[in-house]
Parts: structure tokens; C-alpha cells; sequence
């Protein structure tokens, strides 16, 4: 039999080169903090440019770094992001480069992600419920703060970590639900006397200890932090500790079509009026948003492949980036991405080469799927011609969007275009360099995929004719009449697409 030499190290670099890259998701993609490989300045661009068949994350960097830079100056207190939100490493990459150290962390493979991206960020385990080996490998990792909301999780705390001295638990206390629009309440949370004992026990084994506890994803009403603090200041008081740390959780709202909350300002008074009795005391004050803060930090583009009346079937849906849309019926703001007709990025083509329509018309969507409950009622306002072939940005999905997709059916989409027009002008800049094309090569302007999964376009200025539509917030409303997505007052960020 042959013997087999082993290669040499020039062989291998050889090989190396010689195979294709692994398709890695997009959450790997991008090893910069602070500027993406590659940018467009607005959504139209990426339709024009990339033609795309399957679903685009558009991520908008401004606008996720302006609203973690709110919530660091209102805040009184730190600021931990929640990263089950979204958890894409280019967000979580603006986040940092906003000044976010904290982060939220509900299971090993968010608290692995985080540390891969950020050596010195801080990790709090913040999930009431956890596995042995979690706990066990979060102690490892260096992270001290876990949450809880019965004995049996202090028991389980208490032996993965051989009842170790540093910890920081925190008792999660059950408030009411009934000003958010997606109650959480049922699931997790103590009891006011059960909080209280768990409190008196944790003060006895824990470094520090705190009181946490979420009002429910979307609370519309400051009143509720009001209510919550309250009772987490009666159960302290009733256990007789002296709690180190309250942590008011999420639930700060974003705006959408019909849910139109209160500015941020609101909520942060409300919070300093009723905490401040604790903070006289010397507590710290720690909050962990997600929706408010990145919702507005990225859209979907998707494409029309069927129009039934108006019924509109789409290439994303309730098992993709759409699972709000369809298992809870929430309406999001929708724009016709028909990008202006003219030389090689024409795609007027598919739609008949017009313009199109100025008179807008309700429409349901329907996901990709077999599934029958893969359809999202909306209604979604859009102009009454739109067809086969035409793409649709569907706004505010940076939260709970792209992070909830399966591989149901088969479909599955991890690529992401960077949507940054605030950018300065030289990272548009490419080199211009003149290269041989070969049989089977795709031209320049044609889509190219990196083997990151990234967008990837050499980049042109729009022209001057073409404007994007707004998208349609108020989706009961005609385009005319249709409110900013960032009217005065409300919690959000800058502009969802580039204008």
C-alpha cells in the first residue's frame, strides 16, 4: 500500500486557495466595528443593484447607534442590551461603537457570540430559568449575574457554582402585563411573599442582590414602570433587605402602524420619580431595552412572486422575519421599492416599465411556505398596481425579525445589505482597477454575494430623479396624509430607508 506524505505547508496554502470559501451566516460577516464592507445609500439602491430573489436584511447603522446613544444619556443608571432582540453581529457591532458595554444574555450561545465580538464586554445571564451545564459554563465565562424567580433555580445557582461568594441574583418579580401589547407575564416572575423570601435567601449567599422584573414587550403606559417599581419597593421593604441593584427590564416601546407610544422622555421620568427613594438609598438602576432600540435599525426587502386580487405573495412571511405580522397580527409600515427605470439597473422591466400608482389599496401578504397560517392580514397600504416582480421594504423589523426565521420549507435567507447615506463619502469609494472577465463571470453591476453572505455591489450615486417613496406608517391612512416615522416626540431614531 502507498504511503501518504503529509503536505507541505506550501501545498496547503496552495489548496487553500484553490477551494471555494464556506458559506458562513451573516452574523460572522464583518470583522470592522465601525465600517461594513460594503454600503449603499438607500434601499432602492440595493433592489437596483442586487436584483434580489431571496429576502435582504437592510440594517440602517445610524439609526441603531442615535437610539443606544438616547437610552446612555436619558437612562439614569447602565443600559444592557438585550440581544435576543437581534442578535446580528452588525448590530451588536453599532451597539458597541454607540458606547453599550452591558449586554442581556438568555442562553451560552448569545453570551459566546457577544464575548467573540467583545473581549471586555459585560455579560448578565438575565433568564429566570436555566439549564445546569448553562449556569455551569456562564461561571466559567465570568459572568456573575443570573437572574431567578423560585428556590429550586437558587438551589441550582447555589451547587453549579459550589455556592461561590461573587454572585449578584437577582429576584425576578411578576408585575402586571396589561399596558404592553404582548403580555409576558405568565411565564416568569415571583409572587410579592414569594419574592420576599427568595430575597431574604439570596442576601445571604449572593455578593449583591436586586429586584427585576419586565412589564410586557411594547408597554404603551410610563404609569406601569410606576406600578412596578412600586411593588418591588413593598417587597423589599417587607423582606427587610436592602436591595443593591433594580433592574426595570424591557418593554420600552417602538413606533408602529396604530401603536403610537408616548416619547421616551415619558418613560424615563416616570422611572426617576418612582425609583429615586431606592436610589437615595445607593441602588443602582439598570434597564434592558431591545424593540426601542433597534427596531428602527433595519427593514426587510422582500419580493412579490404572485398577486391574487389583494392578496400579495411574498418571499418572507410568518416563519421568516414576519412572525409578529402573522401570529400576533401586528401591522408594519410598507413602501413599493420600484427603482426608477434607466441603463443596466433597470427594474421597471418586470412591473411594464411604469411608474407606480398613485392611488393606494389595502393588501394581505402571503408568506413562501406550504403553511396555511404563513399569511400576515395586515392590511398593508401599497399602491394599487403592485405586481409580480416588485419588491417591498417592510420597516421597523430590526427587532424580533430576521432573529426569529426557521429553515421551515426550506426557505432561509442570511443576507444583509448596510444601508449607511450618513456615511462619510470616501467609504463609498472603490478602487478602480481594470480586471479580465472571464467565461461565466457576472458583470460588475450585476448581484454578487460574498462567501459571508454579505451584499456585495460596487456602488454609484442615485440619481437625482429618484426619490423613494415614505413608507406607510398609519396604515389606515392615504400616502398623503401619512405621518413620519420619526415625527417629533416619538422613540425613535432616524429614517428607516435612505431618502
Amino acid at each position: 500500500m502507498p504511503r501518504h506524505r503529509k503536505p507541505t505547508a506550501a501545498e496547503r496554502r496552495n489548496k487553500e486557495k484553490m477551494e471555494p470559501h464556506r458559506t458562513l451566516p451573516s452574523s460572522t460577516a464583518t470583522p470592522s466595528l465601525t465600517t461594513p464592507d460594503y454600503l449603499f445609500r438607500s434601499i432602492d439602491e440595493v433592489a437596483k443593484r442586487l436584483k434580489p430573489e431571496a429576502p435582504v436584511q437592510c440594517v440602517f447603522p445610524e439609526a441603531v447607534r442615535t437610539q443606544a446613544k438616547r437610552f446612555i444619556e436619558l437612562f439614569p443608571g447602565t443600559v444592557l442590551y438585550a440581544v435576543k432582540c437581534n442578535p446580528g453581529a452588525d448590530i451588536l457591532r453599532h451597539m458597541y461603537a454607540a458606547g453599550i458595554r452591558h449586554f442581556d444574555v438568555a442562553s451560552l450561545d448569545e453570551a459566546r457570540l457577544v464575548r467573540g465580538l467583545f473581549k471586555d464586554a459585560k455579560l448578565h445571564f438575565m433568564h429566570p430559568v436555566k439549564s445546569r451545564e448553562a449556569i455551569r459554563r456562564a461561571y466559567r465565562m465570568g459572568i456573575r449575574d443570573f437572574s431567578l424567580d423560585s428556590a429550586a433555580e437558587l438551589m441550582k445557582l447555589m451547587e453549579e457554582t459550589k455556592s461561590a461568594r461573587d454572585l449578584r441574583l437577582f429576584i425576578r418579580l411578576a408585575v402586571a402585563g396589561n399596558a404592553a401589547a404582548y403580555d409576558l407575564s405568565g411565564k416568569f416572575g415571583a409572587a410579592p411573599s414569594v419574592a420576599a423570601d427568595l430575597l431574604r435567601h439570596a442576601r445571604k449567599v449572593a455578593a449583591k442582590v436586586g429586584i427585576c422584573f419586565h412589564v410586557g414587550s411594547q408597554c404603551m403606559d410610563p404609569v406601569a414602570y410606576t406600578a412596578a417599581i412600586g411593588r418591588a419597593l413593598d417587597v423589599a421593604t417587607k423582606a427587610k433587605v436592602k436591595i443593591d441593584i433594580l433592574d426595570i427590564g424591557g418593554g420600552f416601546p417602538a413606533t408602529y402602524p396604530n401603536l403610537i407610544p408616548p416619547p421616551l422622555e415619558a418613560f424615563i421620568d416616570a422611572i426617576k420619580g418612582a425609583a429615586q427613594p431606592l436610589i437615595d438609598q445607593g441602588a443602582e438602576l439598570w434597564c434592558e431595552p431591545g424593540r426601542a432600540m433597534v427596531a428602527a435599525g433595519a427593514a426587510m426587502l422582500v419580493r412579490v412572486t404572485l398577486r391574487k386580487g389583494r392578496r400579495l405573495y411574498i418571499n418572507d412571511g410568518t416563519y421568516g422575519s414576519l412572525f409578529d405580522a402573522g401570529a400576533l397580527g401586528w401591522r408594519f409600515p410598507v413602501r413599493l421599492v420600484r427603482p426608477q427605470k434607466g441603463g443596466k439597473g433597470n427594474t421597471y422591466k418586470d412591473a411594464g416599465a411604469r411608474p407606480p400608482s398613485e392611488k393606494f389599496v389595502p393588501f394581505m401578504f402571503y408568506g413562501p411556505t406550504c403553511d396555511n397560517l404563513d399569511k400576515m392580514k395586515g392590511p398593508f397600504l401599497l399602491p394599487e398596481d403592485t405586481q409580480e416582480g416588485d419588491w417591498i421594504e417592510i420597516g421597523m423589523l430590526g427587532a424580533y425579525g430576521s432573529t426569529m426565521q426557521t429553515r421551515f420549507n426550506g426557505f432561509h435567507s442570511e443576507v444583509v445589505a448596510t444601508v449607511w447615506p450618513e456615511a462619510a463619502p470616501f467609504a463609498f469609494e472603490r478602487p478602480r482597477r481594470k480586471s479580465v472577465m472571464t467565461p461565466g463571470q457576472p458583470e460588475p453591476a450585476t448581484q454578487q454575494v460574498s462567501a459571508m453572505r454579505r451584499a456585495v455591489t460596487p456602488l454609484t450615486m442615485p440619481k437625482a430623479t429618484e426619490q423613494p417613496q415614505q413608507l406607510s406608517l398609519i396604515a389606515d391612512e392615504p400616502q398623503g396624509s401619512q405621518q413620519s416615522l420619526n415625527a417629533p416626540g416619538h422613540s425613535q431614531g432616524p429614517p428607516l430607508s435612505a431618502k
